[in-house]
């Protein structure tokens, strides 16, 4: 399936959010993308979720489509390429096949792993299949007289917007600006982007945006209050929103990203382990769908060193 991120309707909205975007595919290769420029003037070109191939990645036609996007590339200035191969055997094809080097980057952009569940099944079955806890919590905001409805109202939109900031504000998150999600809106038709409200006695409580997207109903940005929360408002809106991409034709329901424990590894504390387990309780048998990860493929060595020496410094000085 061709990730969203890679599609034609969030490349036009990137450009709309004042992005320089670049497409640099050919046939069977997406690699569309934007330029980001730092404030010392170093730019790199960024690939979302890609880049993407239909089919596999090992014939000569396929390794002369990778050399010519890097070249295509190089020749706008950028310094290095930001790329998050679909697969593993994609990213050993690009390594194997490019004379630059590729390393990891130094930082992640997209999650690397996310929760993808096959709502195929009845609702009997999929909540047969969450924890035991979740179904309650679900049936608890039920009887709560929680209220649950997708919309595109202006008033709507800007509830999300404040919770959106309340929810930054306690988990200490930069937000993305209020014009950001404006001109999502304004981007995204109703068929493909709603906003699910949980609202209770008028109070909204809870809002996502979702997004519907070659059969997969795609959880891509949410806010909640803090309060009511004894309603678990958040269980029943997701559970709603599962139900109306059942009626919608949807197949896969995208929780986005999540961070699964190794059960190898000396156990610590993560950010993301509060939202994990909220997904894992609504299918805690799915295992999810892991990326290789976050690499640069570097084209001028001299300004990919000074852009660490630079990121480097300006951690130390944030500590």
């Amino acid at each position: 399936m061709k990730e969203f991120l890679q599609s034609d309707q969030w490349m036009s909205f990137q450009q709309s959010t004042g992005k320089q975007f670049f497409d640099a595919s050919t046939e069977n290769f997406s690699a569309r993308g934007i330029f980001h420029t730092l404030p010392w003037g170093g730019k790199y070109f960024y690939v979302p979720r890609g880049p993407w191939v239909e089919g596999a990645f090992s014939t000569e036609e396929s390794t002369s489509q990778m050399q010519t996007f890097i070249e295509k590339i190089k020749n706008t200035g950028a310094k290095w390429i930001r790329i998050e191969p679909s697969n593993d055997a994609l990213y050993q094809a690009i390594i194997a096949h490019t004379s630059y080097t590729v390393v990891s980057a130094p930082s992640t952009v997209q999650p690397q792993e996310i929760f993808v569940l096959d709502i195929t099944p009845s609702e009997d079955v999929l909540l047969s299949r969450m924890k035991s806890k979740t179904r309650y919590n679900i049936r608890l905001a039920q009887k709560k007289g929680i209220k649950i409805f997708s919309t595109r109202e202006e008033k709507y939109q800007q509830a999300f917007f404040d919770l959106v900031v309340a929810t930054s504000e306690r988990k200490e998150i930069n937000p993305h600006p209020r014009s950001y999600y404006e001109k999502f809106f304004q981007s995204f038709d109703s068929e493909m982007c709603q906003l699910f409200v949980a609202e209770y006695e008028g109070e909204v409580l809870a809002a996502n945006i979702m997004i519907f997207f070659e059969g997969r109903a795609i959880y891509l940005h949410g806010g909640s209050s803090d309060r009511h929360r004894e309603m678990m408002a958040p269980f029943l809106l997701q559970w709603e929103q599962i139900r109306f991409a059942k009626d919608h034709g949807c197949t896969e329901y995208d929780f986005g990203g999540v961070h699964m424990k190794d059960e190898n590894a000396v156990s610590q504390h993560h950010d993301w382990d509060g939202i994990t387990r909220f997904k894992q309780g609504f299918s805690p048998e799915t295992i999810a769908i892991t990326y290789p990860g976050t690499f640069d493929i570097i084209l001028d060595s001299r300004v990919y060193f000074l852009y660490k020496v630079l990121r480097a410094i300006k951690k130390i000085i944030h500590h």
